[in-house]
């Protein structure tokens, strides 16, 4: 069902406490009242939360492709999620975002709850996870220029020299991998990191200015409108085979990768920045290589792990960089 190979993945914005959201002067002495005065350390947990969330992604996404076809697959799941999303709102009543933050949602919906499923979905029935999780590295780097651009920030030079060194490496993997030529998984792959790397960048932005759960929640249900007749042309046109793994991969990327994941991942952004935040998910490849292995039983190439590991190392760097 999937060719040989193919690959399937943000950064920091200093983010200044305004006087509404700093925290309230410290209680007590103790590791409880020391965890709430470092949002800091709160906001890596949460993205690295968020990244192993995302890991799991491409493996259920083969899981899910047990069953439902490319469309199906990415239709439901965005369905199934933007219900899951609409239960909190309603049941926190939450009243509708401003419509200033409308155009924003917008872009965070078109590029993680459509596009990304969407490409690296058609890229993973061509594709190997392995291949997808190495290439997925470039997404930090990717990230952190849309949010440069986006926000006017500027990372320091080391953090560049450390997220090209790491984006090198996976360009350079791609290539050997692909014979010295891109395949056509690989382009889904490219175009999926363009989308998702606007998505990341617009919801950081916004979780900055409300909960990072209402910027995924509200972009989930703001696509409802469109997934819900999608599902049903596409079920109607795909074959459906209803397996244990299909049904798993399904739940999981549409209750874990897309509505959890997202949640903890703005938060970590909105508390840490998009370019430090989007250098942890450079993590995010060897996870996947473990998955596919420990999931789906793939053998993994000797390059996939060497060029993960080459990029991981980019992480201690970027996360030392001053932004």
């Amino acid at each position: 069902m999937r060719a040989q190979n193919s690959a399937t993945a943000p950064m920091t914005i200093a983010v200044d406490m305004t006087a509404g959201s700093a925290p309230a002067p410290e209680p007590a002495r103790g590791p409880a009242s020391a965890a709430t005065a470092s949002p800091g350390a709160q906001g890596t947990l949460l993205a690295l939360l968020g990244v192993v969330s995302f890991s799991l992604t491409f493996p259920s996404t083969v899981w899910g492709l047990e069953s439902f076809g490319p469309w199906s697959l990415v239709a439901v799941r965005s369905t199934l999620a933007a219900l899951i999303a609409g239960a909190f709102l309603l049941g926190g009543r939450v009243a509708l975002p401003e419509r200033r933050h409308w155009a924003g949602l917008a872009v965070v919906a078109g590029g993680v709850v459509v596009g990304f499923p969407l490409l690296t979905t058609l890229a993973l029935q061509t594709s190997t996870t392995s291949h997808a999780a190495v290439v997925v590295g470039l997404l930090p780097l990717t990230t952190a220029a849309f949010a440069a651009v986006r926000t006017g920030r500027r990372p320091s030079r080391t953090f560049w020299l450390a997220a090209v060194a790491g984006a090198a490496v996976v360009i350079a993997f791609t290539v050997q991998q692909s014979g010295g030529a891109l395949s056509e998984g690989d382009l889904y792959l490219f175009g999926a990191l363009l989308v998702c790397a606007a998505g990341y960048t617009e919801g950081g932005r916004l979780a900055r200015l409300m909960p990072g759960w209402q910027v995924i929640g509200w972009a989930l249900v703001f696509c409802l409108p469109l997934m819900v007749p999608a599902s049903a042309v596409a079920l109607a046109l795909e074959p459906v085979h209803l397996t244990a793994h299909g049904v798993v991969g399904l739940v999981w990327v549409a209750a874990g990768s897309t509505f959890f994941g997202l949640y903890v991942w703005y938060r970590g952004m909105a508390a840490i920045g998009i370019p430090r935040a989007s250098q942890l998910q450079l993590a995010q490849p060897l996870l996947t290589l473990f998955w596919s292995v420990f999931l789906i039983g793939e053998s993994l190439p000797l390059a996939a792990p060497v060029a993960a590991v080459g990029v991981l190392v980019c992480i201690a760097v970027t996360q030392r960089a001053k932004s």
